[in-house]
């Protein structure tokens, strides 16, 4: 199952976690100290959704981005999914 929205093209992309080490300068340590990073992946967040369009005169069902379902109410539907080319 892809992790890809439909609407926006958000998909996975990599990232990194950085690791620390020592004690802060106000507990009276020297400083934190960037030891290390490590990768790892950063996923959208992706809802399955079904969207009622009065023009079709009923549901699409798709997986959405939170941000594209914001596009949506703030657009309408037909006009988001035309403009993303599913229609």
């Amino acid at each position: 199952m892809s992790r890809i929205c439909l609407i926006r093209g958000s998909q996975p992309r990599a990232g990194r976690r950085i690791h620390r080490s020592g004690l802060a300068k106000k507990k009276g340590g020297i400083g934190r100290h960037v030891t290390k990073t490590v990768n790892r992946t950063v996923y959208p967040n992706l809802q399955e959704k079904r969207i009622w369009v009065p023009e079709l005169g009923g549901f699409v069902k798709m997986k959405l981005s939170c941000k594209a379902l914001r596009t949506i109410s703030k657009n309408g539907a037909y006009n988001t999914l035309k403009a993303a080319g599913l229609l």
